[in-house]
């Protein structure tokens, strides 16, 4: 597995995975929520004391290019929403200083190289707030795992990952009159 970019909050985290081969992403987390999950309570002498997370990860596929900076932004620009610093870079768990070339010598955690070449203006770009919209559409990909990219992309993605119902408005179908 290929660790893209990531950010790790105080109730949550974000991960910008690239798999080497298909179906490798269920095992993989599996493998990070289950060690996580047992240090912690090995560190914490919470052990049988209940369950660290409430449901399965969730996921989302995105088509490359100009998609993909739009997810990295959204993960490293994730402490700047949430107020709890003014810049990303004062952030210390995030790629977000690797990505702009800040070396970090404190972190065992490797990045793989970026599969597309990020803005010069990186940090102006992660700094620039995210429109509605375009938080709307993140939103939505996170919570139903629906496919972000171009229309036809996410059609046909969606048609081959068997996601055509994360397409749809949430609820029932309004009847026709």
């Amino acid at each position: 597995m290929r660790i893209c970019g990531y950010c790790i909050m105080g109730n949550h985290w974000h991960l910008l995975l690239w798999p080497e081969s298909d179906n490798v992403l269920p095992e993989f987390m599996h493998w990070v929520t289950l060690t996580h999950s047992q240090r912690y309570h090995t560190s914490h002498c919470t052990s049988g004391m209940g369950h660290i997370y409430q449901g399965r990860y969730k996921s989302f596929p995105f088509q490359a290019g100009r998609h993909y900076l739009r997810v990295l932004r959204y993960i490293e620009a994730n402490p700047v929403r949430a107020k709890l610093v003014t810049n990303a870079g004062l952030w210390r768990w995030s790629s977000y200083n690797f990505h702009c070339g800040i070396a970090q010598s404190d972190k065992p955690l490797v990045i793989c190289p970026s599969p597309e070449k990020l803005t010069q203006n990186w940090q102006e770009f992660v700094h620039k707030p995210i429109s509605e919209a375009e938080d709307q559409e993140l939103s939505n990909a996170i919570n139903r795992g629906c496919p972000i990219g171009d229309p036809t992309w996410q059609h046909r993605t969606a048609e081959i990952l068997e996601l055509q119902s994360t397409m749809r408005k949430p609820g029932r179908p309004t009847k026709v009159k």
